[in-house]
């Protein structure tokens, strides 16, 4: 069963609770989206380690019901 964008955003907001987050469907799937956070928390870290934060938040859900993620991060001013 594929990802909705509610779950989705209440992953990312567990993990980032200042976050801003804008969710897209890129495929009309809920299969297939595109994602930017932006969260004080990507202060200082490395684009590898921003988005291995976002991975983690995702609990394992990456490559099963998450099939696809377009991943922006930005650290939050």
């Amino acid at each position: 069963m594929p990802l909705q964008a509610d779950t989705l955003e209440k992953l990312i907001k567990d993990a980032f609770s200042d976050a801003k987050i804008t969710i897209t469907d890129l495929a009309g799937d809920n299969d297939h989206w595109s994602v930017v956070i932006e969260s004080s928390a990507f202060a200082g870290k490395s684009r590898i380690a921003q988005h291995k934060m976002v991975y983690d938040s995702l609990q394992g859900k990456m490559g099963g019901e998450l099939h696809a993620l377009q991943l922006k991060t930005k650290v939050l001013k």
